[in-house]
């Protein structure tokens, strides 16, 4: 997905103007594609209540894709705001250095962002920038077998249930539409997300709480139309 954006921002700087798009106060600005959440987890370590304490190294969290809906609104020639919108994403959550699956997520990371667009109110290629707040909203989480065997084997905990607090955090953007005709271009846009949680892992003989910076890049390759 890195590799996809570099190119695409690569082709509209070399190509320049590939069509008539230029974006004016109270234009509306639709962006649709492929968002991939891509965490650039850190953990706490975990100590489980055993004697003496077992303690694991954290948790890891993967990638997932999901639909992009993304609309943006042209307060100026140059300055709009946008709000990051997607198809909730789902990731499995793997205990570090071992093959031990703990369980799964699913969020939706709202984000609104003040963009500056250097290029607003000229034809052409619309590359921005941009700084915003993030809101991740986390649920259904699930536990997988393999954690509930292990705290099972470890504490005798016969029920175990996961849980992750809401975030609020700071958001970063650059991205490029590519014009194609009057209304409608290629996007490709990436977004770094200050996301930290913290997870309590809960069992009958008692819970467990520790801190989890996901913290991810957002990758989104789509189409763009311009009201």
């Amino acid at each position: 997905m890195k590799k996809v954006i570099t190119m695409t921002l690569f082709a509209a700087i070399a190509g320049g103007s590939l069509g008539a798009q230029a974006y004016d106060a109270d234009d509306w600005i639709v962006r649709v594609g492929a968002a991939t959440v891509a965490p650039n987890d850190d953990s706490d370590s975990i100590s489980v209540p055993t004697d003496p304490p077992t303690v694991l190294r954290g948790v890891e969290v993967d990638d997932d894709t999901q639909l992009g809906i993304i609309p943006a609104f042209m307060i100026t020639d140059n300055f709009g705001l946008e709000l990051l919108l997607a198809t909730p994403f789902e990731h499995d959550i793997d205990v570090k250095g071992t093959n031990l699956s703990a369980g799964s997520t699913k969020h939706l990371p709202p984000t609104l962002s003040l963009q500056w667009y250097p290029r607003g109110g000229n034809d052409g290629w619309q590359p921005y920038v941009g700084l915003g707040i993030n809101y991740t909203y986390f649920f259904d989480e699930e536990v997988d077998g393999d954690l509930e065997g292990a705290l099972d084997a470890l504490i005798g905990a016969q029920r175990v249930d996961l849980e992750l607090d809401d975030s609020f955090g700071f958001a970063a953007q650059a991205g490029v539409d590519i014009p194609f005709g009057e209304h409608w271009g290629f996007n490709a846009g990436v977004w770094y997300i200050d996301i930290d949680t913290t997870a309590t892992i809960k069992t009958d003989v008692g819970r467990v709480k520790f801190d989890v910076d996901i913290d991810p890049w957002v990758y989104n390759i789509g189409i763009v139309y311009k009201f």
